[in-house]
């Protein structure tokens, strides 16, 4: 995999091998996108746990020129962390949803930074096409473009729960076009502790992608944001949130049964304690963190420990021809 002691594929691990031992950060901005779960093409509820205030800054904020997001952002992240490099991560709602054209001058803002060396967009999985594609993998030849869908679990009927407004063969279809584009780079979002889903469940969601081959995933941990779906629910009752010790357990057994070779973009979550409901514990993240490599030490673990290239999910081909209800 990595490093002889790397539990896991960690992306600062990747960014230092990247750019050459430089220093690279993500610089998130909001760009004004919207989505056809919110926007009324879908539904315009959007997911059950989704308001972007709890996920984003900048959408805390005034709208502002994306530009002047990613100079801020910038200057911001070589006063704290000394970064030398970074990656624009465009990342409020769907940032594919819009005319090609509306798009490339969004995109084409990266270009008056030379510290920029990659472009992350995060979308959904129907909120793509061919046109699209070839467009993001145009800034390949400068930069390194990643596309990041928000899939959060493989099982229909889990994803109609939390109102998605897609399914998993659309990501199956989604992730067909993007690989047309070999320079194209693939991160996932998982979400566990998901209404509904045992970790049977779970498993096979990492068993899965594992089977895909993924160039990233990022895992979040189910938590309620004021003012959502979820939120409604939890106050009912009919969804409790994991225990710290709970979701740690599976993100442990999850990252085992992973590619190896997949890096993890996350396994936390962000959220203003003033927006969250529950469960509190995710504010810590450095604890959430410091829990996993402990438990995958107690364990003698390691990410793709339990891996297998021969699983029913082998090649996207194959997956494109399996009913997942």
């Amino acid at each position: 995999m990595n490093s002889s002691c790397a539990r896991y594929y960690k992306l600062s691990e990747y960014y230092r091998r990247m750019s050459g031992g430089k220093k690279v950060h993500k610089v998130t901005v909001d760009a004004g996108f919207s989505c056809p779960n919110r926007d009324g093409t879908l539904s315009s509820d959007g997911c059950s746990y989704c308001d972007n205030r709890g996920f984003s800054v900048n959408t805390r904020l005034s709208v502002r020129p994306v530009e002047a997001q990613i100079k801020e952002g910038i200057e911001r992240l070589k006063k704290r962390f000394g970064a030398e490099k970074f990656v624009v991560y465009f990342q409020a709602y769907s940032n594919t949803y819009a005319p090609v054209k509306i798009l490339r001058k969004c995109y084409d803002t990266v270009k008056n930074f030379k510290d920029v060396i990659g472009i992350s967009v995060a979308t959904r999985p129907d909120c793509v096409n061919d046109e699209i594609m070839r467009l993001l993998a145009s800034y390949a030849e400068t930069y390194e473009v990643w596309i990041e869908y928000g899939l959060q679990s493989i099982h229909n009927r889990t994803l109609e729960r939390i109102n998605r407004g897609h399914t998993y063969e659309d990501f199956l279809k989604a992730l067909y076009v993007t690989r047309k584009y070999a320079s194209l780079k693939t991160c996932v979002h998982v979400i566990i502790g998901l209404p509904g889903e045992t970790k049977e469940m779970i498993l096979k969601t990492a068993k899965a992608l594992a089977g895909l081959k993924l160039e990233g995933v990022k895992v979040h941990p189910l938590h309620a944001i004021k003012q959502t779906a979820l939120e409604k629910e939890f106050l009912k009752g009919a969804y409790k949130p994991l225990e710290l010790d709970e979701y740690v357990d599976l993100v442990c057994v999850f990252l085992e049964y992973l590619w190896p070779e997949t890096v993890i973009h996350r396994l936390g979550a962000d959220c203003p304690e003033e927006f969250l409901v529950a469960p509190m514990w995710i504010l810590d993240k450095n604890r959430l963190l410091r829990e996993i490599e402990k438990r995958l030490c107690e364990r003698g673990s390691c990410q793709g420990k339990l891996y297998t290239a021969e699983g029913p999910e082998a090649t996207l081909s194959h997956a494109l021809r399996v009913d997942h209800a």
